[in-house]
């Protein structure tokens, strides 16, 4: 980076945590192939509580967890021990018997037929199988407020069994399929899905406060979950919303972390699989799942259909976005400076990261509030990733 990034990293967390319309607490990082570039921390673990926010704080990740299901697909993509394109339930047979939802009866029954099409490990990791979220689906969210289904965010099975919204392979919906990608991992292994992140993947990359339940160390550390009010002000929520035991190691949205830890794991991708401490994926297997896995499908905005929980979402209004395994690429430079073809996502708390391969950097953006894209949060990540650019040393 350019002399004189530090301090425009610096004033923009600052600036991102005063004020009325403020974050409580951000952690923010740069890294590049060999290492941090940058990393900082401002504003309050927790409203309302003395801890600061530092660079070791632990935030819940939801959908950055991902990404890290997906490369232990693909591990065992490369290790011959599964393949993407069989049908999912040779490997978990439960997944065979989920059910197109063609509407709803009078008395709000489900109408349910079986599905034309397998489901495939490849369209888990697509978001193609026909799976979606009550927060982002008007009939997902039917289903838990009229039908007693649970909510994906109680870390149980039975929140797993939704119907599907369409034939599996049809259209893109984003919704709960790396949850059951971790299933196919945990089916195949005989382990469960912690365990196999543990060994194949935080070990090798040196990941040592990255877990589904946190160490007695990362409970110190955890940054307070925040709702954002409709006047604006933020509110503590009790807990983090994820169970600190749950049943279901839920590989779309399951994992606690710190910034650091996750820049690890971001770093890799930019080495071709190669981690801190030892390899996580072979150079060809990256370049394979860095593509565009939808042919003429684009993927789509998220819709509010739970205010409280998110936005409206999608990045980049009017850009076409594609999907990769299992990220977002945008297929046109971004305005931050992100060139096309880069890799990104988030978490519903207003959690950001990219992937830049062409130009061997990547960034990881932390807060802890709801809805998803709060406007404070989203802009200071935005902000971010562009000086992150602007201070790039060409």
């Amino acid at each position: 980076m350019n002399p004189g990034s530090t301090s425009a990293f610096d004033q923009i967390l600052e600036t991102v945590t005063v004020g009325q319309q403020r974050v409580p607490g951000v952690v923010a990082a740069v890294t590049g192939r060999d290492g941090l570039l940058y990393e900082g921390a401002s504003g309050q673990r927790t409203l309302g509580q003395p801890e600061a926010m530092t660079t070791d704080s632990v935030f819940a990740m939801f959908s950055t967890t991902k990404a890290i299901t997906a490369t232990a697909v693909l591990q065992l993509v490369e290790e011959g021990r599964l393949d993407l394109d069989a049908p999912a339930r040779d490997y978990l047979p439960m997944i065979g018997e989920l059910k197109v939802l063609e509407g709803f009866d009078s008395d709000g029954t489900p109408r349910l037929r079986p599905a034309k099409n397998h489901i495939t490990t490849r369209m888990l990791l697509l978001h193609t199988a026909g799976l979606g979220y009550e927060f982002f689906n008007e009939h997902y969210n039917r289903l838990v407020q009229e039908q007693r289904q649970p909510s994906i965010i109680s870390g149980s099975l039975a929140a797993l069994k939704t119907p599907l919204l369409f034939e599996p392979g049809e259209q893109w919906e984003y919704g709960s399929n790396m949850d059951w990608a971790g299933l196919v991992v945990e089916a195949i292994t005989g382990k469960r899905l912690g365990e196999v992140m543990q060994q194949r993947i935080f070990e090798p990359l040196g990941m040592t406060d990255t877990a589904f339940t946190m160490t007695p160390s990362m409970l110190q550390r955890r940054a307070g979950m925040h709702q954002r009010e409709e006047d604006g002000s933020l509110s503590p929520v009790e807990g983090s919303l994820l169970p600190p035991e749950p049943e279901v190691h839920m590989g779309g949205h399951g994992l606690f972390s710190t910034v650091k830890d996750y820049c690890l794991f971001i770093r890799a991708w930019l080495n071709d699989g190669q981690g801190d401490h030892g390899r996580i994926l072979k150079p060809e297997t990256i370049r394979f799942a860095e593509q565009n896995g939808l042919d003429n499908l684009k993927i789509k905005a998220l819709p509010c259909v739970i205010p409280s929980i998110s936005h409206t979402a999608e990045f980049f209004p009017g850009m076409p976005k594609s999907w990769a395994l299992s990220f977002m690429i945008n297929e046109q430079d971004a305005p931050t400076g992100r060139p096309a073809g880069s890799l990104a996502w988030a978490g519903l708390a207003n959690l950001f990261y990219w992937i830049d391969r062409k130009n061997g950097i990547g960034g990881f953006w932390a807060t802890q509030i709801l809805p998803f894209v709060d406007p404070v949060s989203t802009q200071g990540y935005l902000d971010f990733e562009t000086a992150a650019y602007r201070n790039l040393s060409r």
